[in-house]
């Protein structure tokens, strides 16, 4: 049997989720499928090779997810806490960059502010992983839709309604969704919603692949989703609008009522930390339709393979050995059934 190759990107750096055209986006997948049903197979792909985490939000997933997965394919991670700073504050960014690609491999960026990441990817030759800002959350996204495949056999034609916030992993889920064929709804308070381009561009990519793209106000809209997905009202940063938010925000919650909306087939999706009682009951978040920690181990395998198509371009993977793509937890018990 051949050995298939991990083929390049048309990007350096991954800044947002509108980086990836849809060929790139089924590349990465397929390869991130692999890393889940073979991760043995693909010890050492890293070896020699050093990633920076420059985080300037504290986080578990992200952390935890880069950290694991290069050191499980024979890398070294090397976690940098901002300290309460930001990018370009102590020093230029510009030498910043400088001083970093002169030592590692790959530099994973958690940040508030998206200019500065796009400064850091500018100035550094080394490839730049946007691991959240402000606008985009392209690692979440990436790891959503592996775990929507997952469920139901194919993203193409899968009914996702978004249900809160417009933020950083609303954009980007909306971007991959739309990329791939699926029908997005954007449940949210006026005032509240995705950014006019990002949903303009989401609405681009949904027309060349047969999907969708519809914001809303109205809680409805949930009919017969095949996927209900929230995120917290009140993100970092936000905290000051705390209470302002949580009155906007109230038709909002995910509840059994919500769920039973939705289509029978339907999962409850979040990616973490949740704030329980506010944007999710316990009731939702802890029933068998919720595979929120199915999306929280699908960021490790996504990052993998993300990361081996950007520093192993052309390089042999390892050959497959018949092994089935691990289901998910949904998935194994109701059975991946393909979109209506």
């Amino acid at each position: 049997m051949k050995h298939a190759y991990l083929q390049p990107l048309p990007f350096k750096d991954l800044l947002s989720a509108g980086e990836f055209d849809a060929d790139t986006l089924r590349a990465v997948l397929a390869t991130a499928a692999q890393t889940k049903a073979e991760p043995r197979s693909f010890d050492g792909m890293l070896a020699g090779r050093v990633a920076a985490l420059v985080f300037e939000k504290p986080s578990l997933r992200t952390r935890v997810s880069f950290e694991a997965g290069v050191a499980r394919m024979g890398g070294h991670p090397i976690y940098y806490d901002m300290g309460g700073t930001r990018l370009g504050e102590r020093e230029s960014v510009r030498d910043f960059a400088g001083t970093l690609e002169r030592m590692v491999d790959l530099i994973v960026v958690r940040t508030h502010a998206h200019a500065p990441l796009l400064d850091l990817a500018r100035h550094a030759r080394v490839p730049v992983i946007n691991a959240l800002c402000e606008r985009f959350h392209p690692c979440q996204a990436l790891a959503d839709v592996m775990t929507i495949k997952e469920v139901f056999g194919d993203v193409r034609g899968v009914k996702v309604a978004y249900v809160g916030d417009g933020n950083n992993v609303c954009q980007s889920l909306a971007l991959l969704a739309c990329t791939l064929g699926a029908h997005v709804a954007v449940v949210t308070p006026e005032g509240y919603e995705p950014e006019a381009a990002v949903t303009a561009e989401a609405r681009a990519r949904a027309d060349a692949s047969g999907g969708s793209i519809a914001v809303t106000t109205d809680p409805a809209a949930v009919a017969g989703a095949d996927v209900v997905y929230t995120d917290t009202w009140v993100s970092m940063g936000d905290e000051a609008e705390k209470t302002k938010r949580a009155a906007a925000f109230a038709r909002m919650r995910v509840d059994a009522a919500m769920m039973a909306k939705a289509s029978p087939r339907a999962v409850f999706m979040h990616c973490l930390p949740a704030k329980r009682g506010q944007e999710v009951t316990d009731g939702v978040i802890d029933s068998p339709v919720s595979v929120v920690f199915d999306q929280a181990e699908n960021r490790m395998h996504a990052q993998n393979a993300l990361m081996l198509h950007l520093l192993c371009a052309g390089r042999e993977q390892p050959k497959k050995r018949g092994a089935a793509v691990i289901p998910t937890r949904r998935a194994r018990e109701v059975g991946a059934s393909g979109p209506r």
